[in-house]
């Protein structure tokens, strides 16, 4: 008997799989996390993960079924969230999924859609906990300006709706990203390149940010109301007969007089003009499938 070719879990999802059994596993795990949690945070403070772009995660023995992931997406989840709160970007990730031969790999990939799915519920919630401490950490500092009774009138980008991970308010920047893929097509920069870039930009929800000013508490929220204004708002005023190029070049320079600094930075000052040239014509595609637009909220405080 060859041991390695036989010493595996049962495949598959059936009724006597591992896959539908392995809930004491689970139950174990749930017990260990506390220490896995206290171990990460040891680790995301030494000086060798500060100075590391990339991580690398080895499950030994992963076997299959919805217990495979769960610990890496935990993982992943812990670092990602504690480096926005310390203002670190968060490293590359690698993931090693090893077993014996016989193991059910099979039933393993067919579960990475959903955990790819819940890595991009975790990347909005580290923003919102960054946006959450930062809007927190204004509102204290504002306290300390106005006197009692004094008025504050505050205007920032926000959404609609209550799932973070939307394409509302995104779009600006979605266009970016597939301008950058597209002059990484060409060769200009490295695909690597983008994946280890993050705009350090959120839209909160109306809800969200009631929330904070609660918990803060110097302030009593009086007013606070959402409105749209579309992306090319002021260039068409009295003049609707502008075509989408021409809006598109509008659209871009403004994106481009705020988001350069940080492109050129990581990508470099040479490819600037390739890539909003690429972003003109995405936003022109853009325009030609919906009228766009931005949603803002506006907020009146009165200090307590």
């Amino acid at each position: 008997m060859e041991v390695n070719r036989v010493l595996h879990m049962n495949g598959g999802v059936g009724e006597a799989s591992y896959a539908s059994n392995s809930s004491l596993q689970r139950a174990v795990i749930t017990m260990v996390k506390p220490i896995l949690e206290e171990t990460i945070l040891d680790l995301v403070s030494d000086e060798a993960f500060l100075a590391s772009k990339v991580l690398c995660i080895a499950d030994l023995g992963c076997s299959s079924g919805p217990n495979s992931l769960s610990v890496i997406s935990h993982i992943v989840d812990t670092i990602t969230t504690t480096c926005h709160k310390q203002h670190r970007q968060p490293p590359e990730f690698q993931v090693l999924l090893n077993d014996l031969p016989g193991n059910d790999f099979n039933t393993v990939f067919k579960s990475l859609p959903s955990f790819y799915d819940k890595l991009k519920r975790v990347v909005p919630r580290a923003y919102y906990e960054q946006f959450k401490h930062d809007f927190y950490s204004f509102l204290h500092s504002r306290s300390e300006e106005v006197i009692k009774g004094g008025r504050a009138v505050l205007t920032l980008t926000g959404r609609r709706t209550d799932d973070p991970s939307c394409d509302e308010n995104c779009a600006p920047w979605k266009m970016i990203t597939l301008a950058l893929k597209d002059i990484a097509e060409e060769g200009h920069i490295e695909e690597a390149q983008i994946d280890s870039f993050n705009f350090p930009y959120y839209a909160p929800s109306a809800a969200e940010v009631q929330d904070i000013i609660l918990l803060q508490g110097s302030f009593s929220l009086t007013r606070l109301e959402g409105f749209e204004i579309g992306w090319d708002s002021n260039m068409t005023t009295g003049n609707t007969s502008f075509d989408n190029l021409r809006r598109a070049r509008y659209v871009s320079k403004y994106v481009r007089a705020v988001s350069e600094p940080m492109l050129s930075s990581h990508f470099g000052a040479l490819v600037m003009d390739a890539l909003f040239q690429r972003h003109i014509e995405r936003v022109a595609e853009h325009y030609n499938k919906e009228e766009p637009t931005f949603n803002s909220l506006v907020i009146t405080l009165i200090r307590k």
